[in-house]
């Protein structure tokens, strides 16, 4: 294993900013190359764990000749999030400078402008200075896996449509409990490295055979324990040898968890602000109509609380880990079988 470090100068004097890069060198140059960072939100750390036994493993592999592919794995891509604390509670999802989000605004470019995103870099904030970097990298592999968690959650992941239904060794490697299928329609990161990839010809493809480009979203921000950690790598590590990457034999199950569009996932909102009572937990089904949460917003009257249903049946994939919440705050995610009847803007399904 190599390890360096990619130096951002701040952006005011005295400050900079070090990225640890950790390199695999593969003995198979048709081997696909492997590009994995975690901590992107830099307060969501499931995957810096899971990277940690990952990295372990793979020592093991280069010791034993066993590495095809050239792996890049960056254990938290964002030093700047990682400093941002605010009144002792770490500010790590958006930037504070900035108000934007550290998954948002990444270019989006041709795979053939790739070394255009490393000129001028001086002139460019630190922010963008480590956006345009972790994508260079990024674009040069093949198989990109961006490591994020929700607030309450299930294993999941965003998987653009483009990658579906090959992208399910990865579903099942990591014993995923549903894939929410995306359209590919926002500036997150895994979503530009996939723009790249589709417009590397003048024509836009539907279909990359061979390439991944996803987030997965290992379960929530607390689910930060040694067997989680080891488990979860050790699917990932079963993932790439499955993909060549690795030179070992590994037998994978078939998926059988739900796959669904994002048009079909009920973002379930507190219509007034409150105290949240949750009737159900992740990873339970529901029914249409099913009582999800009361909400107190006028405690102790005797009109002072209101019941949230579900719109349709399903499954609860996320939940919000906050019991106070203001108004029209996202309390739950539901996976469901049909299309939601809420409207829904093309990209993420939140900021």
């Amino acid at each position: 294993m190599n390890t360096s470090e990619i130096i951002i100068a701040g952006d005011t004097a005295g400050i900079e900013w070090r990225l640890p890069v950790l390199r695999f060198k593969g003995s198979d140059p048709k081997a696909p190359k492997v590009y994995i960072q975690a901590a992107l939100h830099a307060n969501e750390l499931p995957g810096t764990a899971l990277v940690h036994f990952l990295c372990e493993r793979l020592r093991q592999s280069e010791s034993a000749g066993q590495i095809k592919s050239d792996i890049i794995v960056i254990p938290h891509a964002n030093p700047i999030g990682a400093a941002q604390s605010h009144f002792g509670e770490l500010q790590g999802r958006f930037d504070l400078g900035s108000r934007t989000n550290f998954n948002r605004e990444f270019p989006l470019i041709s795979v053939k402008d790739r070394d255009g995103l490393l000129e001028d870099l001086e002139r460019r904030s630190a922010i963008d200075k480590l956006k345009r970097q972790l994508l260079h990298m990024a674009l040069g592999c093949d198989l990109v896996i961006d490591l994020h968690c929700d607030d309450e959650s299930l294993q999941y992941a965003y998987i653009d449509e483009a990658f579906w239904p090959e992208a399910a060794d990865l579903a099942s490697a990591m014993e995923m409990e549903a894939v929410l299928l995306s359209d590919g329609e926002s500036s997150a990161f895994e979503e530009a490295v996939g723009f790249a990839w589709k417009y590397e010809t003048p024509e836009k493809r539907s279909r990359l055979p061979g390439k991944l480009s996803v987030t997965v979203e290992l379960r929530g921000r607390r689910d930060v324990y040694p067997e989680m950690a080891m488990k979860d790598a050790e699917g990932l590590w079963k993932f790439l040898a499955s993909r060549g990457a690795i030179d070992a034999a590994v037998s994978l199950p078939a998926f059988d968890g739900p796959a669904v569009p994002l048009d079909n996932v009920e973002i379930v909102r507190a219509p007034e602000a409150g105290t949240v009572l949750f009737h159900h937990n992740i990873g339970e089904w529901v029914g249409e109509g099913g009582v999800l949460a009361t909400l107190i917003t006028r405690p102790g009257m005797a009109d002072g609380s209101v019941e949230i249903r579900a719109p349709q049946a399903g499954l609860i994939v996320t939940r919000n880990s906050e019991r106070l919440v203001r108004r029209r705050a996202d309390l739950m995610k539901i996976a469901c079988k049909t299309a939601s009847k809420a409207t829904r803007k093309p990209g993420t399904l939140e900021d």
